[in-house]
């Protein structure tokens, strides 16, 4: 997947058990991110970013979606522990993962697993990819974000 792209529509369950798909924000950019578990450290810091500058994102016009391979049910508990107020997706089945090539090999205490890479993807209102942010630090990424979308004048 490559900037310029254009992204193919995907349906998801999100943390409501409601499906939803990319074409629901045709329109709109959107910021979707993958992270690897929800409840975790790392994601948790990520995902608590993105609630921070969540105001100044929809301000901006933008939608933001988080995706990991985790249940409806574990996404719904994650998004109510840190009053998460955008829409957490369920890729169960690993499909929009693979979709956006951000399954890769990592050494989980000296064990080799294949789990999600933390990757986020600037997708614009056309659904024409603007920008990929690969291998994320989670620390002032949300930031990061919202001065792309900013400077890409959307």
């Amino acid at each position: 997947m490559e900037v310029n792209d254009k992204i193919a529509d995907f349906a998801l369950q999100d943390d409501q058990e409601k499906t939803v798909r990319l074409k629901d924000f045709s329109g709109k950019p959107v910021v979707l991110f993958f992270y690897p578990k929800a409840d975790t450290p790392g994601c948790t810091i990520e995902a608590c970013g993105f609630r921070d500058v969540f105001k100044k994102i929809e301000g901006a016009g933008a939608v933001v979606l988080g995706i990991s391979r985790d249940t409806p049910k574990a996404q719904k508990k994650f998004k109510e522990k840190y009053g998460l107020p955008y829409t957490l997706l369920a890729d169960v089945d690993e499909k929009v993962c693979k979709q956006f090539g951000v399954l890769k090999e990592k050494n989980m205490y000296g064990k080799k697993v294949m789990g999600i890479e933390r990757t986020t993807f600037l997708i614009g209102p056309d659904r024409k990819l603007l920008k990929i942010f690969p291998k994320v630090k989670p620390e002032g990424h949300a930031e990061e974000v919202l001065a792309a979308l900013k400077q890409g004048g959307l």
